[in-house]
């Protein structure tokens, strides 16, 4: 019988992974796109108070060094996500529609999308739009739109600034607690408060967040309307 031969050193069984080589990978085992979908399902199990680095990392199956290659913050990562949220939201009307039906149109869709995720607000608030294309995109249809809609230049910026601030409050609002207006043991010492609260709660409104909304939001386009020529 002849003697078994041994298998050469550099041999592997035939079910054996092959080692990865030491040193850079050849294709990035990250990327922007990919730490924005972490960081969103991060979120959504964990909400924004568990969302860290770490934990990112964690998501990602990688050491938190990693990260470091793509985004220098937690911050960057929350921009990367706002990005992609107002990506979202709705611009189509202004190529479609006339103007006040496209401002109502974007300003319903740009509350209730960052309703969702109102922590991201002050971060939105004081962001610059520099590297953030999907945002600068909305952007640039809402500036078309009122151009076309004969709005001043000089005044295009200001006003969607001013509908800003009322859609980030308005989104605020959508999570606060039903009774926030009730002045308890004060009411009889602010009858015309209590009166006016009283009296919306008769209507009858599902979401009195909704009502408040879009009576501001009219005021709105009645009043920048004003101003096209």
């Amino acid at each position: 019988m002849p003697a078994a031969t041994s298998a050469p050193a550099d041999s592997h069984p035939a079910d054996a992974k092959p080692r990865r080589r030491v040193g850079r990978p050849p294709a990035a085992v990250l990327d922007q796109d990919g730490i924005t979908a972490a960081a969103l399902q991060l979120i959504r199990k964990s909400g924004y108070d568990g969302f860290t680095m770490a934990a990112l990392a964690r998501t990602l199956n990688v050491a938190p060094s990693a990260l470091y290659n793509h985004v220098s913050s937690k911050r960057d990562v929350l921009v990367l996500v706002q990005d992609h949220l107002t990506s979202f939201v709705d611009v189509s009307a202004f190529d479609t529609g006339t103007w006040d039906q496209a401002v109502r149109e974007w300003a319903w869709s740009y509350r209730d999308v960052f309703s969702k995720h109102t922590p991201l607000i002050p971060v939105i608030a004081v962001l610059p739009v520099t590297d953030a294309p999907k945002t600068l995109a909305m952007y640039e249809a809402v500036s078309a739109g009122f151009g076309r809609a004969g709005f001043p230049t000089e005044r295009i910026i200001p006003a969607i600034v001013a509908l800003e601030s009322f859609i980030f409050g308005s989104a605020y609002d959508v999570t606060a607690p039903a009774d926030i207006f009730d002045s308890g043991s004060m009411a009889a010492s602010t009858p015309n408060f209590t009166s006016a609260v009283e009296s919306l709660a008769r209507q009858g409104f599902e979401n009195p967040a909704d009502v408040a909304f879009s009576l501001g939001l009219e005021a709105l386009i009645t009043g920048f309307g004003a101003l096209r020529t």
